[in-house]
């Protein structure tokens, strides 16, 4: 189906959004990117998830998307998320956040707990309370850098990434020519928004049934966090993908139907939106390969 770009202004703040029409009765899909990457990047992802509605956006800074005068906390963001969905006339959603935007869509649920109906969050953790990454990869990450040179994404890619990019050259260059660099400020914006958040001492209040996705392989988010995050969720279930970060770029047909099945698994089906009822889950650590 094809895909309608919106832009919108809300409060001086323009934002470019993209939906995908879907003919499935499932709630939409709303999709945090991660930091600095444009909605383009997950297009492979959708491709998969054909009758799905989607929608996603650029955030401030990236994209399409302006880059505010002042910075912004996931807070705010949530905020401006919200009046987004209410610009586009979406009610309740489904949530699916990656990496930076996987923190941005645990305050969103925890911010809209009748808005978000149920949450995926691939490849993230919980900000600051969390196991970190090596030093050398953080610093990697402190600019923009990667996505503004392409000969610096050939060389650390593999390093960041981890995965499949540490087999496959061609990956890396695929991945480059669908990037559109975001601003110098708006990156930096976005590592404020999430200097020193934690979700840590609120995240057992997220009831939504919940859906945790971890690369075993990820140089940025080492895998304990997801095992942790499982564990303050009450309502979660971990699945583990032998793979690196971006596993939802580079596994999509094998995270696809596991999406799906979670978004279209009647004993996770909530009766109500108010309040959220509590639905008993096992952590599991099944591993996908």
């Amino acid at each position: 189906m094809r895909v309608r770009f919106k832009t919108l202004n809300i409060n001086g703040q323009v934002i470019r959004a993209a939906i995908r029409p879907g003919n499935e009765p499932i709630l939409p899909l709303l999709v945090f990117n991660g930091i600095g990457a444009n909605l383009e990047l997950i297009k492979p992802f959708a491709d998969e998830l054909q009758g799905v509605e989607i929608i996603a956006f650029d955030a401030p800074g990236t994209g399409g998307s302006s880059t505010p005068t002042l910075p912004y906390r996931f807070s705010g963001l949530s905020r401006l998320i919200g009046k987004m969905l209410d610009e586009l006339n979406y009610g309740q959603v489904n949530v699916l956040g990656v990496s930076w935007g996987g923190a941005l869509a645990q305050q969103f649920a925890y911010d809209h707990p009748y808005r978000c109906r149920r949450l995926i969050l691939a490849a993230t953790s919980m900000g600051s309370v969390a196991v970190p990454a090596k030093l050398s990869v953080l610093l990697k990450l402190a600019s923009p850098r990667r996505y503004v040179q392409p000969s610096y994404m050939q060389r650390i890619a593999a390093s960041i990434y981890g995965g499949a990019f540490r087999r496959n050259d061609n990956l890396i260059k695929k991945h480059s020519l669908k990037i559109r660099s975001p601003s110098g400020l708006g990156y930096y914006y976005q590592l404020l928004a999430g200097a020193g958040w934690t979700s840590f001492h609120w995240l057992h209040n997220i009831q939504q049934p919940t859906l945790i996705l971890a690369g075993d392989d990820d140089p940025i988010i080492p895998i304990a966090n997801a095992k942790l995050m499982a564990k303050r969720i009450p309502n979660a279930e971990l699945r583990v993908i032998r793979c690196g970060h971006l596993f939802l770029l580079t596994k999509t047909k094998e995270i696809a139907p596991i999406v799906r099945d979670f978004l279209t698994d009647n004993k996770r089906r909530l009766t109500s939106p108010l309040p959220l009822e509590t639905v008993s889950l096992d952590v599991s650590n099944e591993v996908i390969e």
